[in-house]
């Protein structure tokens, strides 16, 4: 097949340049939204009065033809078909015949493109808040049976005060929340149609742009030819989105490393999502969390390159925006894998609550030493510094915090009277905690019921 845009050239290609110009080995990804923007295009024709309705009906024909081919597998792609815009419109020539050089009236592969990676991420979106939505009912359920399992908060890696596993649950919960929103006010800023903008100029034939939005399942249509064609502001976007998802979730692989360590000994990993060593028979490593840490480096690096790629490019289409599938694709596609071997992993771990519980230490309620005071009247700022002269008077005898005797402490102050060994409860201390987003139980449920409900409103958007 000749190609689209050779009439003016003289000399083939060289080989090498056409392996590099050529994109059809990952735009073929691009199959499902390509045909479907060609057939609303070619009833778009037929609107307009450029081709007939028995020409449309050809084109949709042919075009429905070629979907099925793809569906089943069967398509073949041969030497010259540059992209997937290419090998459609010649599969489809092959099909149906001559009509099909009509499907291109005024139409460029800069609109097209534009209008398949628009489809494909607004597609792909939907899948990854389905993916991220399984996450976090796996979190909902891990915390769902631990709003009462006590376990050290740590600040700078340093444990700080007594929390519960629930509570940790729900801050990744909410934690990709945000994500699930970022992704789907990417999803609003992406769902507006670049075709009918031509090569740059815009179309010259009358196309009903609105008419055709609407059946493409766009909301809006680009107010500006030059900008519809090099916009790649929603791909760079997406790119975010999944980069910052995957900072996200390097954390929460990195906290479950952590606890899962013989040092912690706080979780355990089913061994579907575990690995051994090649020398050390005892070995069980976290190699899932591993992996899902080490992939946001990759994600973070596919920003990049995208981002690089755009910074110079002078109005408006500009070759270098083929850079954009790749990168996009690519972080895709680690997303799809990770995400479903993360939510397996929650949903089967062993949450050991017994060696949490073991890890707090009396000196973690240092701060509820401290709020005794308070109630008692004392500034805070005093009883901080009084809370803290205990600390150090318990280690330099080599006691725990609790295990100082009562004439110590009212050596200290005479505002510590016997009952500040009550203070040395962590149930008593989480349950103080009693505020909207706190640790205490009352609280942790309240959370619950408005992170399910969340949940649900998210899901019942998405179907």
């Amino acid at each position: 097949m000749a190609k689209l845009w050779g009439g003016r050239f003289s000399a083939e290609t060289d080989a090498l340049m056409k392996q590099l110009n050529d994109s059809i080995r990952f735009d073929i990804r691009l199959w499902e939204a390509d045909i479907a923007g060609s057939t609303a295009y070619a009833r778009a024709l037929a609107r307009a009065g450029l081709i007939t309705r028995r020409e449309a009906g050809q084109l949709v024909k042919g075009l429905r033809a070629i979907r099925a081919e793809f569906a089943a597998g069967r398509f073949v792609v041969q030497p010259d078909d540059e992209d997937i815009h290419t090998a459609v419109e010649r599969r489809l020539k092959e099909i149906v015949g001559d009509v099909a050089g009509k499907l291109h009236t005024g139409r460029s592969r800069n609109d097209q493109v534009a209008t398949d990676m628009r489809l494909f991420c607004r597609d792909a979106m939907r899948t990854l808040r389905s993916d991220l939505c399984a996450v976090q009912s796996a979190l909902l359920n891990q915390a769902r049976a631990h709003v009462r399992t006590l376990m050290p908060g740590y600040t700078h890696v340093q444990r700080a005060q007594p929390i519960t596993f629930a509570q940790w649950c729900l801050a990744y919960f909410w934690m990709l929340a945000r994500d699930v929103d970022r992704f789907q006010d990417c999803a609003r800023r992406t769902n507006v149609m670049p075709l009918g903008a031509g090569a740059l100029a815009g179309n010259p034939f009358g196309i009903d742009r609105a008419t055709l939005a609407q059946e493409l399942g766009f909301v809006a249509v680009s107010q500006n030819s030059l900008d519809a064609v090099s916009d790649r502001d929603f791909v760079a976007e997406l790119l975010f989105d999944c980069a910052l998802l995957g900072v996200h979730l390097s954390r929460l692989a990195e906290d479950l490393i952590l606890y899962s360590s013989a040092e912690f000994g706080f979780i355990t990993f089913s061994d579907a999502y575990a690995t051994g060593s090649s020398l050390m028979p005892q070995k069980k490593n976290p190699d899932a969390m591993e992996l899902v840490r080490g992939k946001a480096g990759r994600l973070i690096g596919n920003l990049t390159a995208v981002l690089t790629m755009l910074k110079g490019l002078p109005m408006s289409y500009n070759k270098d925006m083929q850079e954009d599938k790749e990168p996009l694709f690519d972080s895709l596609d680690t997303l799809s894998l990770t995400l479903p071997v993360l939510a397996g992993a929650l949903n089967t771990l062993c949450v050991n609550a017994e060696r949490m519980r073991a890890a707090l230490d009396p000196a973690m309620l240092a701060t509820d030493v401290a709020e005794y005071l308070v109630r008692r009247g004392l500034p805070f700022r005093e009883a901080h510094h009084l809370a803290g002269r205990a600390v150090a008077l318990a280690e330099s005898k080599g006691l725990r915090l609790d295990q100082l005797s009562e004439q110590e402490w009212r050596n200290l102050s005479e505002h510590f009277a016997a009952d500040i060994q009550s203070v040395f409860d962590f149930a008593r201390s989480v349950d103080l905690r009693d505020v909207v987003g706190g640790v205490s139980p009352r609280a942790v449920r309240a959370q619950l019921r408005q992170a399910a409900a969340w949940l649900r409103n998210v899901l019942r958007r998405s179907s």
